[in-house]
């Protein structure tokens, strides 16, 4: 997990010619465009943007996670926040 780059550069990835923005960005920056897309209607909210996509589904059967939906960013959240709880 890492902060993602918030820069102007990836907000132009997501102007449009016939609405206020586009909900994507195109191939190129994918993750960050859609954090772009977010912040726009977060305003002054603290917020998060999961990027979650691309492991939520397993395509084989693995000795330590079954075939099918994975799980693993909830499983990630979770450990982050037993980490952060047991420093605190």
């Amino acid at each position: 997990m890492w902060r993602l780059p918030l820069d102007d550069e990836y907000k132009e990835q997501i102007r449009s010619s016939i609405a206020d923005i586009m909900n994507s960005g195109g191939c190129w920056g994918g993750a960050v465009t859609a954090a772009m897309f977010l912040k726009e209607f977060a305003e002054d909210t603290p917020w998060i943007h999961l990027d979650i996509a691309g492991t939520a589904w397993m395509e084989d059967q693995k000795p330590w996670i079954a075939k099918g939906p994975s799980d693993i960013a909830l499983r990630s959240l979770a450990d982050a926040l037993d980490a952060f709880l047991e420093r605190t």
